[in-house]
């Protein structure tokens, strides 16, 4: 088995710059450890000193990844943030997305961003919904997937059951790269596979300080310090593992076919540093994108990027809005201008910024593969498309039709202005989408699930200081409208009551009922009802 610790070295040794670059993002159903294993990667990196915190420089100030109130209140992810981290001289580019079902949009966005993923899997539980949802959206993308099965000092699932468990469930190929030696109770280390060392406590609960080489798994049989049971079991289990599964292969994990799996605990911080060695040493560097019908390939000589996120207000001191772009070719450097394809004008790039959960710090200089920030007043949004000399456009990102809608109440009317302000700033980052309803002056927003609208009212009262508050509706589901602008034309002058425009003043059907939208679907034959619309 390929060894990542040589793979590291050479990825690290030589070549251009966007080589050495891994941008990757973490998925997983809630409480399955996502942020906790983002932690101690930064840990592991030698990032940070102490894990749950992430210190600015001079050590003036200290934040979370997870940087919102309402994440810290509630001990969930429901933005994505962006850190960047250099260990054996790679980059490291990693995304830590919602793990939260309602916020699926904004992980979508992210992973069109990345170029592997890190699937973490609870021991205890195996896979569950919302890791089968993120894992389909990989498989659409090609992304290559890591699995790390979190947890092990805990009572959790046979490993073998768990690895056939997720290799049949998700249609994927799995072979291991770091095997428990007990779990729960009877956790006592590690064995890395291609490393061919068994990493051990020295006392129970403790960090893995005891290393053993072998040759064979069968030769730590009779390991002093280990009790039989345990250690049995464990070398009885690889080897099955090892004898039914297939071995890694570089071409087939990097199509998406096959996964390489960490055992491991990220608060007793297990496995992890060999995790992050698998990235690095396999993880792949910055890949092609498609835009405009060709290919645009990382070692191009002109830069291109996109926007797949905008964030506003990270920083409520300085009521700033930032767009985070992936850079996709070329060299980035500070203050040159690109062509945004949707706005058809130059803007000047003067203080991009790298991230570090909100710390931030300018950028002289990035490459493909690289996450930078923009500043801007609202030039940027989600699905833009920035380049250098050539005019670029990639695929777009899609928004989908939100299954839940209410209509917004201001208490104050004084604060109208503020709230069109804040509800506009709101849909250009996805947090919700607002619909203007032609027949009411009242705004509608869209949601994929509920704690959206939590997040929504308490952004808006504490950022923008405009208490809002709900009101049912009568429409179950939203529909964008298109076809040829006569059509469209018709339809709307009979249809007046059950319209509104999105950001973009593109028309919207609010449907009473699916009945309803079946019937209009029905008895209008040239018009297209989406239920996905691409942005950019």
């Amino acid at each position: 088995m390929l060894d990542p610790s040589a793979s590291l070295a050479a990825a690290s040794s030589g070549g251009p710059d966007y080589t050495r670059r891994r941008t990757f993002a973490i998925i997983s159903h809630p409480d399955a450890g996502k942020t906790t294993l983002t932690e101690k990667l930064l840990l592991a990196s030698g990032a940070i000193r102490q894990a749950g915190q992430v210190k600015a420089r001079g050590e003036r100030r200290r934040t979370r990844s997870d940087w919102m109130e309402i994440e810290q209140q509630r001990g969930i992810s429901v933005t994505s943030s962006v850190m960047t981290f250099e260990r054996d001289g790679i980059v490291f580019n990693l995304l830590d997305t919602p793990g939260h079902s309602d916020f699926s949009e904004d992980t979508y966005r992210t992973l069109s961003a990345v170029d592997a993923a890190v699937m973490v899997i609870d021991a205890a539980k195996g896979i569950e919904s919302q890791t089968r949802k993120l894992f389909e959206v990989c498989r659409l993308r090609d992304i290559p997937i890591f699995t790390f099965i979190n947890k092990v000092d805990r009572e959790g699932l046979d490993p073998i059951g768990l690895m056939d468990d997720i290799s049949a469930t998700l249609a994927l190929d799995l072979t291991p790269f770091t095997w428990p030696i007990g779990m729960g109770v009877d956790a006592r280390g590690l064995i890395d596979v291609p490393g061919k060392r068994a990493l051990l406590v020295e006392e129970r609960g403790g960090p893995l300080t005891r290393v053993v080489p072998f040759e064979h798994p069968e030769d730590l049989i009779g390991l002093e310090g280990v009790e039989e049971r345990i250690l049995n079991e464990s070398v009885e289990g690889l080897s099955l593992a090892l004898g039914i599964l297939p071995p890694f292969d570089l071409e087939s994990f990097r199509e998406g076919h096959l996964s390489p799996v960490f055992f491991g605990s990220a608060i007793k911080e297990m496995g992890v540093p060999e995790l992050l060695a698998g990235l690095g040493g396999f993880g792949p560097s910055p890949l092609a994108r498609s835009a405009n019908g060709r290919t645009v390939e990382p070692q191009e000589d002109n830069v291109s990027g996109f926007v797949f996120k905008v964030q506003a207000n990270m920083d409520p001191n300085h009521r700033d809005r930032v767009a985070f772009v992936r850079l996709c070719s070329g060299t980035f450097k500070r203050g040159m201008k690109l062509f945004n394809a949707r706005e058809k004008r130059q803007m000047a790039i003067a203080n991009p910024i790298f991230f570090f959960a909100q710390e931030r710090e300018t950028v002289d200089e990035a490459v493909a593969g690289d996450i930078i920030g923009i500043p801007n007043h609202g030039l940027l949004r989600v699905g833009d498309t920035l380049s250098e000399g050539e005019t670029i456009r990639f695929e777009g990102i899609p928004d989908f039709a939100p299954e839940i809608l209410r209509r917004v109440m201001l208490g104050d009317h004084m604060k109208t202005k503020q709230l069109q302000k804040a509800l506009q700033d709101m849909a250009e980052e996805g947090v919700v989408q607002v619909f203007r309803p032609m027949a009411d002056p009242l705004p509608i927003v869209g949601v994929v699930g509920t704690l959206q609208l939590d997040v929504l009212a308490s952004r808006l009262e504490k950022e923008y200081g405009v208490p809002i508050r709900y009101e049912t509706v009568s429409f179950v589901t939203a529909r964008w409208v298109s076809g040829e602008h006569a059509e469209v034309e018709r339809f709307t002058e009979g249809n007046r009551f059950s319209l509104a425009l999105d950001r973009d003043n593109a028309p919207v059907y609010l449907a009473r009922s699916q009945w309803v939208l079946d019937r209009a679907i029905e008895e209008w034959p040239k018009l297209k009802f989406l239920a996905v619309k691409e942005r950019g």
